[in-house]
């Protein structure tokens, strides 16, 4: 616990220790079974040549939208996902899929509504559900994002994201005992994923408990070495047990990854006579 600390100094704990929760992302990237090296430019001239064999196959369009979207081209993957919903409208991971894209772009309100209607074709389809919940919890409407995420756990109950996202929730409102057990059994679905060890680490330290904080963010930077949000909250956790010269360390190490995160710069500069 925070023992030692006065009540202004531990409430400002409090508050950094959210801001940060509040800048996750959710686990996951675009919902299709896609392996990520299909994002290279062999494997996309590869799927543009079965396109070219088969021009009126949706399916198609929608992986090499996958790869498109998982390469950073945008256009051309909305392009794709466009032309495999005109082939068949009743394609749900084709919106949930240009969705995702549209949301990395900047258009919420098209996303939303691709979600909504991904929803519509198929009810069942929990990462619909998913993607619009979290829509919904990054504009605040929490209760909302919380029943989609609790849908999405009743159609696909060993979905780590839907739990690691619903512990989101649960930490943005305050309810960091019911998110760390979200956070632990997206944890067991998917034990290589950083994020869900990084969020119950915050919720630990919430909690005031920076011991298990601290063990949490030790294995989120194992599993994702380039995370500067992790390696931030491993030196909030070193600098609220004391170890002032690791914790500046790994402020440094989070501000060389991305020198504009403020988070990583203030624990620096907090930390910077031990470094």
């Amino acid at each position: 616990m925070m023992h030692g600390l006065s009540a202004r100094f531990r409430n400002a704990w409090l508050s950094l220790a959210l801001f940060v929760a509040a800048c996750q992302t959710p686990m996951g990237s675009l919902p299709a079974a896609v392996d990520p090296e299909t994002a290279s430019a062999a494997n996309i001239d590869s799927l543009t040549a079965v396109i070219a064999r088969d021009p009126n196959n949706a399916e198609a369009y929608n992986v090499r939208g996958s790869a498109y979207g998982r390469a950073g081209l945008y256009e051309e993957a909305i392009a794709d996902f466009n032309k495999a919903i005109e082939l068949d409208p009743g394609f749900s991971r084709a919106y949930a899929n240009r969705a995702l894209v549209e949301r990395r772009n900047g258009r919420i309100e098209h996303a939303f509504a691709d979600y909504n209607r991904a929803i519509q074709v198929d009810p069942a389809y929990a990462a619909a559900y998913i993607g619009r919940g979290n829509i919904l919890r990054q504009q605040g409407q929490l209760d909302a994002a919380l029943a989609d995420y609790n849908t999405a756990i009743r159609l696909a109950p060993t979905d780590a994201q839907a739990f690691h996202n619903r512990g989101l929730v649960y930490q943005a409102q305050g309810q960091h005992q019911i998110a760390i057990e979200d956070f632990t059994t997206a944890i067991g679905l998917s034990p290589m994923s950083a994020e869900p060890y990084d969020g119950r680490g915050l919720s630990y330290l919430a909690l005031g408990d920076a011991k298990n904080a601290l063990d949490d963010f030790n294995e989120a930077v194992k599993r994702d070495r380039d995370s500067f949000q992790a390696w931030t909250n491993q030196g909030l956790a070193l600098e609220q047990l004391g170890d002032t010269q690791k914790a500046f360390a790994a402020f440094a190490r989070a501000a060389s990854l991305n020198p504009n995160y403020q988070p990583a710069k203030d624990g620096m500069r907090r930390t910077s006579a031990a470094g």
